[in-house]
């Protein structure tokens, strides 16, 4: 057979593969959009748009399980007891990552209990920290400070002085390392391993891609695999701002979590796609999405119609440097209401003083249970060391305390 022969046979072959791939994109898309739709307040209506998403999905790509699943989860809420039933023996034949997970886009995993207190103590502490910089696809632009933003965070974090984290309960993933099977499974470990009387941290900086026409905000998270050949690619190879959302708020058991999100460096994150390339910030379907639950705080380094910018003067994103200098203040115990006000004040005066332009971050927090101290000392290393650690964790509790009477 010759090189063209060859070559020819190759392209028949490979064509319907790729045609099927794209197809997926957009399937995986849609399950994304049909995710969006079940928030805080969702309406039976919200439920049979979701549905049809879903059903849209599982025609374009019927080996996609997770379409099957999802469709078996609304067809249930809908009271639709034999489209469930069919739908999820479906998602058993092809096979099913949402399945396998138990994921349950409807419940958050944890609720107030009855005449239960809140306290800044937790037995142990484990953080994931993601920063992503350079890209296996060179139509994005690198990012000069991601990499070190994260690699930054985790040293606050595991500093005995400050974050006070066990150096092994922080997981760094930077860079070609940061792939989105990676980060999910990073996220996965997070969500098994903390356990409820735990404090989990989620930490994010990378290009945020929203989708063609979409102003909402963050859809997607840009990974070093991220292929943003076309939007099908973008959506096949990219992580969804949603997963990363439902992890925390629906898997992950801990009843303290914290999640900083520096998703946008460059109001231009990619050339190739237009005005679907343009990053945005978190949205607040976002940050309401996650706050669900028990002591929840998500903090977010702009408004969703805002850049977030990187500084040659600071070798930082603004919003990572200030969080890392805030972090630090008062030997880590500042709780995080406290964190959140200095940041944002600093951030938006330096954009403005070297920008001339608005990034604010932003601050949602769960309704109970959401004054975190990052640094407070684990009970588990209390009973190991000094009687001066256990006061520290003490006096992070009358921080907290102070502040709800509008001391600080």
């Amino acid at each position: 057979m010759t090189r063209f022969a060859a070559l020819a046979v190759f392209v028949l072959v490979a064509a319907p593969w790729a045609c099927a791939e794209e197809l997926c994109g957009a399937a995986k898309d849609m399950v994304v959009r049909a995710l969006e739709r079940i928030g805080p307040a969702y309406t039976s209506s919200d439920l049979e748009d979701a549905v049809q998403l879903l059903k849209h999905s599982s025609e374009e790509c019927p080996e996609l399980g997770n379409a099957w699943y999802y469709r078996s989860l609304f067809e249930r809420k809908l009271a639709r007891g034999p489209q469930a039933d069919y739908a999820l023996r479906q998602a058993k034949l092809v096979g099913s990552e949402a399945l396998e997970q138990g994921a349950d886009p409807f419940t958050p995993s944890t609720r107030p209990e009855p005449g239960e207190r809140f306290t800044t103590a937790v037995r142990s502490k484990w953080a994931v920290v993601i920063g992503v910089g350079q890209f296996r696809d060179r139509r994005l632009k690198l990012l000069p400070y991601t990499t070190r933003d994260a690699e930054d965070f985790a040293a606050v974090l595991a500093d005995s002085r400050y974050g006070r984290f066990p150096a092994d309960h922080v997981h760094v993933i930077t860079d070609e390392n940061a792939t989105t099977v990676r980060i999910k499974t990073e996220l996965n470990w997070l969500a098994r391993t903390a356990a409820p009387d735990d404090l989990a941290v989620v930490y994010l900086a990378t290009h945020g891609s929203k989708r063609e026409k979409d102003i909402a905000g963050v859809n997607y998270i840009l990974t070093y695999d991220t292929d943003v050949s076309n939007p099908d690619t973008l959506y096949a190879t990219a992580l969804p701002m949603v997963e990363v959302a439902d992890v925390v708020r629906t898997r992950m058991k801990a009843r303290k979590a914290a999640v900083f999100l520096d998703v946008c460096h460059s109001g231009g994150a990619m050339n190739a796609l237009g005005p679907a390339g343009l990053a945005a910030a978190a949205s607040p379907a976002t940050l309401e999405r996650i706050r669900q639950g028990v002591g929840r705080v998500i903090v977010s380094s702009s408004k969703v119609d805002e850049v977030s910018w990187e500084s040659d003067r600071f070798k930082h994103g603004y919003f990572t440097y200030y969080l890392i200098q805030a972090l630090k203040q008062g030997g880590g115990s500042v709780p995080l209401t406290k964190v959140y006000e200095s940041v944002r004040q600093q951030v938006s005066a330096t954009a403005q003083a070297e920008r001339k332009v608005g990034q604010n971050p932003v601050m949602s927090a769960s309704d109970t249970g959401a004054d975190l101290i990052l640094g407070v000392a684990p009970e588990s290393a209390l009973l190991f060391t000094s009687p001066a650690a256990a006061l520290l964790a003490l006096r992070a509790d009358a921080a907290v305390s102070a502040t709800r009477r509008g001391l600080f």
